[in-house]
């Protein structure tokens, strides 16, 4: 069936409702609109849906809601004969048509026999992550575009680790979405399915829990109570989930000078202060940074809008906000996490850290220089998450802790998703660490440059929306397989990875190393003077991404370096 079928069943169906049909039909006449929202189905990929909120195949609805929750009913059916008992978790952010999509995946769960535990309220992803293994469900779902823009939405699917859907399960699992038809989706009155036990309400006790293992994860409490009284922070949640839990444990370890941007408090779900909800973004920061500049805050923390990246603004010595980036915040917890533990005697002895193959290599001498194991994943937390299950498995090794470039990190293993609310009190806490021997939060980063090197990072994203930017991203990604790069701003490659592959080679000196990682569409290039750059799709944004990371012999020329490679790559890829 073509796109133009697609269109034409929707707005004549008797299974969809008046509202969507009248969306569909005022496109009637836009011939592009409608090939947007009909040339395919929305892709239920490895962690879920994401897409752009609207009426179609290619939308996120309640329609398309309901089939990927179907093909996950029919997949616990099948695979777990207990699922049904155990039930799935379901959380939701701040975003437009959150409350709506939740519920919607509680009744058609309800209505396959299976329980639905849905929060009362919008919560972070990284709670979700909890719930499901503290509620012992056997699945989890969170409704979430994370950092997207306003008009998107999403829809993650956890497994009863609490880990994201790994591989083979979530090609399974896809694989039953994909034979869903829309209109034999299974739902359930409210009132009865909340009558005969499926739909329960969770809220303030799973909290209780989830902030208690949070507060674990504290290394220095004295140092907290000695600061609390004179240590200013300024938080913003972007408008999203981190609002109560992240106030809540700062306010519960003891700092009391916390002040919110008010602009920023509460749930918007156009997110109108910023537009783009992305602690990555330094537009995000100028509203903190004005109270920041107001109230003489010593550290400012912003958080997306389901609470699972942070981003940070740190005081340099001239008095000046400066935007971390997510390497050098994930740089500073990894050595204050590993150097606090050691210190106290609690640093295990089979310890390890996680981090991407897009992530600072910095944290390599770090790790060695604590003596624990470092590993690397591939793109996105959910294969930090998967690392720790394997390490309980196979009971060889500790995780300490992990983190990705892209601004998430976790500290102990009660979730095993990235989480912004455990990393805003710890970045509050290092702050006070660092003020209590006279330092600011900056000066502890240039004293891991002095010590391990001038590592510096950057990314290069360019957007390619609709059907043509898909094509076009393809033919990018085969280009590059096709004529390998040989050499980068005159340094030669050493080592082409490229995922899709068994096995990796060393170009100038032809031996080869085994891909352990599972296979994705990524290209790793690691260059004889040891910097590296990679090129992979974006797996949440119609995005083609470079990431690129080098190591200079001083700020100015790390700096220097990376703005030279980021002008490089753009040119290489806009030419192709």
């Amino acid at each position: 069936m073509d796109y133009k079928q697609k269109y034409e069943n929707w707005p004549n169906g008797p299974y969809f409702d008046a509202k969507t049909k009248e969306e569909l039909k005022a496109i009637f006449s836009d011939e592009k609109e409608i090939k947007e929202r009909f040339y395919k189905d929305l892709e239920f990929g490895t962690g879920g849906l994401r897409g752009i909120i609207g009426a179609g195949t290619n939308r996120m609805n309640i329609y398309t809601v309901g089939k990927a929750t179907q093909g996950l009913a029919d997949y616990i059916i099948q695979n777990n004969t207990k699922g049904a008992n155990m039930g799935v978790a379901i959380a939701y952010d701040s975003r437009n048509m959150s409350p709506e999509f939740a519920k919607k995946t509680g009744l058609t769960l309800c209505a396959n026999g299976i329980k639905a535990y849905v929060f009362e309220s919008l919560r972070p992803t990284p709670e979700l992550s909890f719930a499901v293994r503290h509620l012992g469900c056997t699945a989890g779902v969170v409704v979430t575009a994370s950092h997207n823009p306003p008009e998107y939405n999403g829809y993650k699917v956890y497994w009863q680790d609490g880990g994201q859907v790994p591989f083979p399960r979530d090609e399974e699992i896809i694989k039953k979405v994909n034979a869903v038809d829309i209109s034999s989706v299974k739902t359930m009155d409210y009132d009865e399915a909340v009558n005969k036990g499926l739909y329960i309400t969770i809220g303030k006790e799973v909290d209780d829990e989830y902030i208690k293992k949070v507060k674990e994860q504290s290394l220095n409490p004295e140092i907290v109570s000695a600061l609390a009284k004179e240590l200013k922070i300024v938080y913003t949640p972007l408008h999203g989930t981190g609002n109560l839990p992240v106030r809540r444990v700062l306010d519960e370890i003891g700092f009391k000078n916390v002040y919110v941007v008010s602009e920023q408090e509460l749930p918007d779900k156009n997110f109108s202060t910023v537009g783009y909800p992305n602690p990555e973004d330094p537009k995000a920061f100028v509203l903190a940074i004005k109270l920041a500049k107001e109230v003489g805050a010593d550290v400012i923390i912003g958080t997306d809008p389901d609470c699972d990246r942070v981003g940070v603004v740190v005081k340099n010595s001239k008095g000046e906000y400066i935007i971390l980036t997510g390497n050098m915040t994930g740089a500073l917890l990894t050595n204050y996490v590993l150097s606090q533990r050691k210190a106290k005697g609690i640093l295990p002895a089979n310890g390890a850290v996680i981090k991407t193959i897009v992530t600072t290599e910095m944290i390599r001498p770090i790790a060695a220089e604590y003596g624990v194991k470092l590993f690397d994943v591939l793109t996105g937390f959910k294969y930090i998450g998967e690392k720790i299950k394997q390490f309980e498995e196979n009971n060889d090794y500790s995780y300490v802790f992990g983190f990705e470039e892209s601004y998430g990190c976790l500290s102990g293993t009660y979730a095993r998703d990235k989480d912004a609310v455990v990393a805003s009190m710890l970045i509050a806490e290092l702050t006070a660490f660092y003020k209590q021997q006279g330092k600011t939060l900056y000066d502890g980063l240039i004293e891991l440059y002095q010590k391990y090197g001038y590592y510096r990072e950057g990314i290069t994203s360019i957007t390619l929306k609709g059907i043509e930017g898909v094509e076009k991203i393809k033919y990018i990604m085969d280009s590059l397989r096709k004529e390998p790069p040989k050499d980068f701003l005159g340094n030669n490659v050493m080592w082409l990875r490229d995922y899709t592959k068994d096995e990796f080679k060393n170009i100038i000196t032809n031996e080869t190393e085994k891909n352990t990682l599972p296979a994705s569409n990524v290209l790793h290039y690691t260059l004889e003077n040891g910097d590296w750059v990679c090129v992979r799709p974006s797996g949440t944004e119609p995005k083609i991404k470079i990431y690129y990371g080098v190591k200079g012999n001083s700020m100015d020329d790390a700096i220097n370096k990376t703005n030279s490679m980021g002008a490089y790559m753009k040119e290489m890829i806009d030419k192709l």
